[in-house]
């Protein structure tokens, strides 16, 4: 530095200036740097699951407090004027955020300060939650704005079969999915969620455990791609890939007991059966299978030869496959993850 301006440095070093309503950092670690967004009623109780997992930047969207949940902190909601709720009707929510765009970016601007990737959160059927859309530009501008890596990963619920009979609930879920279906897009099926939990929980306590259910796994994809293995690593880079991969995008889950030669295709169908996603259609783009197995499958080298079998099964059902093992102690069985990208 210049002999003229050697005092600057004499005042200390440059730090951050955080605006005074930004919410703190996250808790959980991720490999990624994330904000949360719920929109409407739905969205927001989904986006609140993601509170309760560490995700402190987090914020809800709404055009009426009355769908609030019970125990938000004020910090994290941002009320819309111009209307109490949307009464089920897109035309109305969309005229909302379009009319206080500002409001919002503001908000994320703020609160959020500068995060790298946001998973915005929408139930369809609803008024509110089916305008999500109405709000894509904000959302695009403002990670534009921070120079963020990232982009936006939407999470949209699909009502019921029952909430499906209703016409307006079933055209404002389909216009809401048309509308994010060129968007990297998580589609949750309630139906499928409800009979998947049926017998396991109370109709009260169904969408909740649903939301939570979704948000874990959700933070096990993003916590496994920052956690080094001695096997192989499925890395943040790949995870970026994967999620920038345009269009629906499928998750889910099993745990094998059985470790044989038949491992692939076990793990690919019960991932498909006990997902909260609708089945996959059509040939994914890109796709990832995290595995996480004990030490003692580690060291046994005919399961080491079915696991990469079960690889190769999944990896030629993708265009592009990202894998990752990692080891646990204590685990009830082989677990298995699955993401799959890039869907119609």
């Amino acid at each position: 530095m210049s002999d003229d301006f050697d005092f600057i440095d004499s005042y200390g070093e440059a730090v951050e200036v955080k605006h005074e309503n930004q919410l703190p950092e996250n808790d959980v670690d991720t490999a990624l740097n994330v904000g949360v967004i719920g929109v409407g009623g739905g969205g927001g109780k989904l986006a609140q699951a993601f509170i309760e997992q560490g995700y402190n930047k987090t914020i809800l969207i709404n055009t009426t407090a009355k769908d609030q949940p019970l125990g938000l902190e004020e910090a994290h909601l941002v009320l819309v004027p111009g209307a109490d709720g949307a009464a089920k009707d897109v035309t109305i929510g969309k005229k909302v955020f379009s009319d206080n765009s500002a409001v919002v970016e503001d908000a994320l601007r703020t609160k959020l300060g500068k995060v790298d990737w946001l998973i915005v959160c929408a139930g369809g059927g609803g008024g509110t939650g089916s305008s999500t859309s109405a709000l894509s530009g904000v959302f695009d501008r403002y990670l534009a704005s921070v120079q963020a890596e990232g982009s936006v990963i939407y999470v949209t619920t699909q009502p019921t079969a029952q909430e499906m009979l209703n016409s307006t609930i079933r055209e404002n879920a389909e216009s809401l999915n048309t509308e994010l279906s060129d968007r990297t897009q998580i589609v949750l099926d309630n139906e499928k969620q409800v009979q998947l939990l049926r017998g396991k929980v109370g109709m009260l306590g169904m969408y909740p455990t649903a939301n939570t259910t979704f948000v874990k796994l959700l933070t096990q994809v993003l916590k496994l791609a920052d956690e080094k293995s001695p096997i192989q690593s499925f890395d943040s880079k790949d995870l970026e890939r994967c999620l920038k991969t345009p269009k629906r995008m499928f998750l889910g889950s099993t745990i094998a007991k059985d470790t044989g030669p038949n491992l692939g295709a076990e793990l690919y169908q019960n991932c498909l059966r006990r997902s909260p996603c609708p089945e996959p259609k059509g040939k994914p783009k890109t796709g990832a299978m995290l595995l996480v197995i004990t030490p003692e499958m580690a060291e046994d080298p005919e399961v080491s030869k079915h696991l990469d079998a079960a690889v190769s099964y999944v990896g030629g059902r993708t265009e592009t496959l990202f894998s990752g093992v990692y080891i646990r102690e204590n685990l009830p069985g082989l677990v298995a993850i699955l993401a799959l990208n890039g869907l119609d």
